[in-house]
């Protein structure tokens, strides 16, 4: 690769790190040519785009956009590396968990650390954790249940006295009969 490539190489990851607030750095060493098409696969279906480089291109890159932002991932930056970029914090999470579970004969690919938002995440162990972060839309649902739980209550328990007063009062009035 020569330097003008390498240089190619840097712009294309700088515009991906810029378009995205959230990427993960794996490991995919020792996935098969198949599993790795899969993945790709079960990723471009997801909107998660996956982007192999070389980590000194990928350092090169972060260190050009904010050094100090990025320092946490770059630990992260050896052996094999595969980039998840996603708008959806929890969605390579999503799709690592569920290769791993398709794959049971392997542990990978690997989560070395994922950048969410302006957080840091390093290491496997982060992926449980990573899987159960809510969207943006999901916290919005939440809000609106919560909101809407209080009015649906007295709405009930308002229709639920309508109701007995009606019943008392057809009682009453079967009598007169």
């Amino acid at each position: 690769m020569n330097k003008d490539q390498k240089n190619e190489v840097i712009e294309l990851l700088k515009s991906k790190f810029t378009q995205y607030n959230n990427f993960y750095i794996t490991n995919t060493e020792s996935l098969t040519v198949a599993q790795v098409n899969n993945l790709r696969r079960v990723c471009f279906d997801k909107n998660v785009e996956m982007k192999v480089a070389k980590n000194t291109l990928i350092r090169k890159a972060l260190e050009s956009l904010d050094a100090e932002k990025y320092a946490g991932v770059y630990d992260a930056l050896n052996g094999v590396t595969a980039l998840m970029f996603s708008d959806s914090p929890k969605e390579p999470a999503v799709i690592i968990s569920a290769f791993r579970k398709d794959n049971k004969k392997t542990e990978k690919p690997e989560l070395k650390a994922a950048f969410v938002g302006d957080e840091i995440y390093t290491g496997d162990a982060q992926l449980a954790n990573l899987v159960k972060i809510k969207t943006k839309n999901e916290l919005i649902g939440d809000v609106i249940g919560l909101l809407q739980s209080p009015a649906k209550r007295v709405l009930a328990g308002l229709l639920e006295k309508a109701k007995k007063e009606g019943a008392g009062a057809e009682v009453e009035a079967a009598p007169a009969e």
